[in-house]
């Protein structure tokens, strides 16, 4: 199911390439890639509960905090927004990286009533209170122009569309309701032995939500007083962090994630600023950019039974991973490559070829919008 943290997200190009020539020979890179089931280093996941709340059904939550959480002055805005599900069904009952819904009010411009929509969990699985009761997300604001054909007219207008349930979601104040509808999803999430694995994570934009989570139920552990706190026992596992922004003002919880890496030598936080020069003078760069040049440093923990990956972000952020780890030799274990690209160098696919034949396994875990 896709995730969705807003109404719209950006499009990611896709190149339209001709029909290419019968390559005969395998190329000459390392072909060994996983074609069967049979993945290993295969993470154990627990059970998780889903859709106690349905949409059609949705629970009344209450809203405790709503804070910016960019680094500085910013084009885009993005809330820290904490809700208190006391008294339903989802109170206790949700893991980090999963999603949860929000009904906004009112109807949409065919006046139909609003759809849920789905953000991701912000918050560890004792959440923002340490019991449980409150979770956190991160909505971002959205404003955009579509063309638009009203009920009963013939021709589409531009029309200004401010996100709906983003929106709604960024203006909410603390002690405002808001229904929501959940827990989703049961694959994006932490091992049920986290020691077991090392964790490359790599986020854009929102993205970073699940894994704020992710890293305080790995290395901070619930506060004092939590229930969760007896049975918890700090990560000592290798955990890399890749976060993507446009700008440097536009990282999302810089400073508190600064202060895990500080605090904790098995993990190191590596932003990665697109439209800015780096501090070595050179052009800015995406997330699979970033690791590309960096390989050394990973190299050893891709090849690591042990390691997982986890994508969460803009849809299209995946496909310079694949064809990175396909063209370094890399992808075993964590792709299943289709026959009829095998023999193609992965430098020469095509996006739409990696989108339709190359399949992740559940050491390689996807979450984009």
């Amino acid at each position: 199911m896709k995730r969705i943290r807003g109404e719209k997200s950006e499009p990611f190009s896709i190149d339209q390439a001709s029909v290419r020539a019968t390559i005969s020979a395998r190329h000459a890179y390392d072909t060994a890639v996983s074609t069967t089931l049979e993945i290993v280093g295969e993470p154990t996941l627990p059970e998780v509960k889903m859709h106690l709340v349905a949409p059609n059904a949705p629970a009344t939550a209450r809203v405790t905090a709503n804070e910016l959480c960019i680094k500085g002055r910013s084009s885009s805005y993005v809330r820290h927004v904490s809700i208190d599900l006391s008294g339903t069904p989802m109170a206790g009952q949700f893991r980090a990286g999963q999603s949860f819904g929000v009904v906004p009010p009112g109807n949409d411009y065919q006046g139909r009533p609003n759809k849920v929509r789905l953000y991701s969990i912000a918050s560890p699985t004792w959440g923002e209170d340490g019991h449980g009761q409150i979770f956190a997300t991160t909505p971002k604001r959205l404003i955009s122009e579509e063309m638009i054909t009203k009920p009963g007219e013939t021709q589409a207008h531009p029309q200004l569309i401010l996100g709906v349930c983003s929106n709604y979601l960024c203006d909410l104040k603390p002690g405002d309701d808001v229904q929501v509808t959940g827990p989703s999803g049961k694959r994006f999430l932490l091992p049920t032995d986290p020691s077991k694995h090392d964790y490359l994570f790599l986020a854009t934009g929102t993205g970073i939500a699940p894994f704020r989570g992710m890293l305080q139920e790995l290395l901070a552990g619930p506060p004092a007083g939590s229930p969760w706190q007896k049975s918890w026992t700090r990560c000592g596992s290798r955990i890399e962090l890749l976060m993507g922004a446009p700008y440097n003002t536009d990282l999302l919880y810089d400073q508190e994630i600064q202060d895990l890496a500080k605090a904790h030598n098995n993990f190191k936080y590596h932003p990665v600023i697109s439209r800015e020069r780096r501090v070595d003078g050179g052009k800015g760069e995406y997330v699979h950019q970033y690791l590309e040049r960096q390989l050394d440093a990973f190299k050893d923990m891709l090849q690591n039974p042990r390691t997982l990956i986890y994508v969460c972000g803009l849809a299209g952020m995946q496909i310079g991973l694949f064809r990175l780890l396909a063209a370094k030799g890399l992808a075993a274990n964590y792709l299943t490559i289709d026959e009829t690209i095998r023999d193609i160098p992965a430098e020469k696919w095509t996006d739409e070829e990696i989108k339709r034949r190359v399949r992740h396994t559940h050491r390689c875990m996807i979450e984009v919008y």
